[in-house]
């Protein structure tokens, strides 16, 4: 794939280091969506309505908005070792509780916990940055990123298989209890295996923690004004579930819940406020600047890229199922050929932005993701079943990519922040998911997808204010020397 980056040169540390890696992430999703494939199952188990079943399917994903930003500050202070293999074992707490869980409200507590553990994608982002130079981290992390995020379809593949092996009413739990121990045990030779750089390197820490530190107050302003989507997304999932929708909770509850999310940002915006007027009081040197509007864009690309994922992955077998009369098992084969393209198309975004540049790339891509969604807008029954999947596939490879190429940007805007940066950009994935699916209540599919072409379209005008990577940046090391590390 590359001619500096033979991922099969398992002699070399950094290679062995990237698999170690985007296995960790693989078990992450893997224990993540572990729940997906067995629902009907699950359904039985508990005599579950659909209205149940949407609203674990919400609750899986709420707390991963919050949780990105969180792992992102601790892998930034603590370092990637410690952070990984400690959610991986922590992880296993809750999966064991949702396989013994009695009840509905136990399955809905031990859901929204285990939303927790799809942050894991953030730490590895810096991790990779930490060991991979500029000319070949796009492509790393394309790896890491695709090749991990197959573990949702993993899932789905082998663990109604392993229920079955289990046997009985309760092979569904014995499978899911499964996923736990291996991340456990995961998580103790990830701990044992990995270190947070390659030797003779330095670690570098933010300055200060509990919010991401700007070079000026503009940029403050900027970064206030991202921050409020994360907490409307929260908001929109707990009207979600609130009782004009799919009624979890009564009024009261939902009161309390909106309550707490907007007490939440308050403090968050009074955290970024705090750390940062004590920052720019100071004065930020030049050498140490960035511009935070690499880190909004980069927001708006990846909201459009895998927010766009998630959501089409949720609804493309009942499109199929709608538009073209399939059975349902035919037509959830068809559309797994989008979450498929993963082990490709992410690594390939990556590899064209190490060897094209990372603007031109994310703009190429981002214009043939809109044309993709057109095309999907367009499809209906008269078209050919082939064709259609064809347009999905192409679609497909454009969001993918562009995944790849995002986070291909990311390790390159400062070293320090990597964690911060790679969480509130993952973040607004998961908003971008809450608001496509959110959107897909009040329209057809065929708008639907218009609907997604048009924020593409906001993410190709944002572009022009994306930089790309050039000479050094710098970070100051623990004697107060300033070093350079090469981003392009």
């Amino acid at each position: 794939m590359s001619q500096t980056l033979n991922i099969l040169n398992l002699k070399a540390a950094r290679i062995r280091l990237l698999h170690l890696n985007w296995i960790a992430f693989f078990m992450t999703f893997v224990v993540w969506f572990s729940h997906a494939p067995l629902l009907t199952h699950i359904r039985e188990a508990f005599d579950l309505s659909s209205e149940q079943i949407k609203a674990l399917l919400i609750i899986n994903v709420a707390l991963t908005i919050p949780a990105r930003v969180v792992i992102g500050s601790l892998v930034d202070r603590y370092g990637p070792r410690i952070v990984y293999s400690g959610l991986l074992m922590l992880a296993a707490v809750p999966c064991f509780w949702f396989a013994l869980a009695t009840t509905y409200e136990q399955l809905a507590i031990t859901r929204l916990l285990l939303g927790c553990v799809g942050a894991g994608f953030v730490v590895g982002i810096r991790l990779i940055g930490e060991w991979f130079p500029a000319r070949e981290v796009g492509l790393a992390e394309g790896v890491y990123g695709g090749w991990g995020n197959f573990g949702s379809a993993f899932a789905a593949m082998t663990l109604p298989t392993l229920a079955m092996f289990y046997g009985g009413e309760n092979g569904w739990r014995y499978a899911i209890a499964t996923t736990g121990a291996i991340s456990f045990l995961y998580g103790i030779i990830f701990y044992w295996k990995v270190r947070n750089t390659p030797k003779g390197s330095e670690y570098f820490k933010p300055k200060r923690t509990g919010a991401l530190e700007v070079s000026n107050k503009r940029d403050l302003v900027l970064y206030v004004l991202m921050s409020l989507p994360l907490y409307a997304a929260l908001l929109m999932i707990v009207w979600r579930l609130g009782p004009t929708n799919l009624n979890l909770f009564n009024e009261s509850a939902q009161f309390v819940m909106i309550a707490i999310i907007v007490i939440m940002g308050a403090i968050q915006m009074r955290q970024i406020i705090h750390v940062n007027g004590e920052h720019l009081a100071q004065g930020v040197p030049e050498y140490d600047q960035y511009k935070f509007r690499q880190v909004a864009v980069l927001n708006i690309s990846y909201m459009v890229t895998f927010g766009s994922e998630l959501a089409v992955v949720s609804m493309l077998p009942i499109f199929f199922v709608d538009t073209f009369g399939l059975d349902p098992i035919k037509a959830g084969l068809l559309a797994s050929g989008f979450a498929f393209m993963n082990l490709a198309a992410r690594p390939a975004g990556g590899f064209l932005s190490d060897r094209l540049g990372r603007k031109k790339t994310l703009l190429v891509l981002m214009v043939g993701l809109m044309i993709g969604y057109c095309l999907l807008g367009a499809i209906n029954s008269q078209w050919p079943i082939i064709l259609a999947v064809l347009a999905t596939m192409l679609c497909s490879f454009f969001v993918q990519a562009g995944e790849g190429a995002t986070f291909a940007t990311v390790p390159l805007i400062k070293r320090r922040l990597t964690g911060q940066i790679a969480g509130m950009v993952g973040a607004y994935g998961n908003v971008g998911a809450v608001l496509f699916l959110t959107v897909l209540t009040f329209v057809d599919n065929s708008t639907f997808f218009y609907v997604i072409a048009g924020a593409a379209l906001l993410s190709v005008a944002s572009l022009y204010w994306l930089e790309e990577p050039k000479g050094h940046i710098a970070e100051v090391d623990a004697d107060g020397r300033v070093q350079l590390i090469e981003v392009g």
